[in-house]
């Protein structure tokens, strides 16, 4: 099982994962705000700003403080394996 840091010592399964989207656009705004109406809603943040956001196979959604770009695949080859 791959997991990938999301930041602050948290981690999420990359097998788990759908999508990493940026929080800018109106659509992932109301996804967000739906989510955290069912409790579906992970915030890892710690109180930082959303940069990216996590969209699992679970429906779960989460925050994170790291941006995007530091998730993709040629970042990701090099670390802990």
């Amino acid at each position: 099982m791959k997991l990938i840091n999301i930041g602050f010592g948290n981690l999420v399964s990359q097998e788990r994962l759908v999508a990493i989207v940026s929080p800018d656009s109106a659509p992932i705004k109301r996804m967000v705000q739906e989510t955290r109406e069912r409790g579906m809603l992970i915030d890892a943040t710690y109180g930082r700003k959303t940069a990216s956001i996590f969209i699992m196979d679970s429906d779960h959604v989460i925050l994170s403080a790291l941006p995007p770009e530091r998730f993709s695949p040629k970042e990701q080859e090099g670390e802990g394996s």
